[in-house]
């Protein structure tokens, strides 16, 4: 296997980036069926998401191989509700995760959670919290290898 580096994306990135978005839309329309699946979707979430990043003290951090993308994670600096003890108030969150589905099992999805690990020491904080859908076992198996243990849990209903 090629060489993993990691990089801040920059915005000439855009396009890549968009791609990795539209695939995992897909991926997830089947999981759970709420997903668009055109690629419009993809190119409004990440506007959404770089909005969301830079009030965040964030970044989307890219695993490249040979000038390849093959996953991004976005990465932000964040802050719990004032009844969380001060010293686990501010924390790291992984805002999403995605490997292209050509590259999973190849260890690119721990790679950039060391890197969110890292980004979330560097800052001085001890926690770091990652989100995932019920229906993404592999995923959820990922990041429990990878230390995450459950912590909150989201409810849905259909009304």
């Amino acid at each position: 296997m090629s060489s993993i580096a990691l990089r801040t994306a920059l915005p000439f990135d855009k396009d890549k980036v968009v791609e990795l978005i539209h695939r995992l839309n897909v991926f997830e329309a089947d999981l759970v069926g709420d997903r668009r699946r055109d690629y419009g979707a993809a190119a409004e979430y990440y506007d959404e998401l770089m909005q969301r990043l830079s009030r965040r003290n964030g970044r989307i951090v890219l695993a490249e191989t040979e000038g390849v993308v093959v996953g991004v994670m976005g990465f932000s600096l964040d802050q719990d509700a004032a009844y969380v003890s001060d010293g686990l108030r501010n924390h790291g969150t992984v805002t999403d995760l995605i490997v292209h589905d050509d590259w999973r099992g190849r260890g690119i999805g721990k790679m950039l959670l060391a890197e969110a690990e890292r980004l979330t020491k560097e800052a001085g904080l001890k926690r770091l919290f990652i989100g995932v859908l019920v229906a993404n076992e592999r995923a959820e198996r990922t990041y429990r290898a990878f230390g995450f243990e459950p912590y909150v849990s989201i409810m849905s209903k259909d009304v």
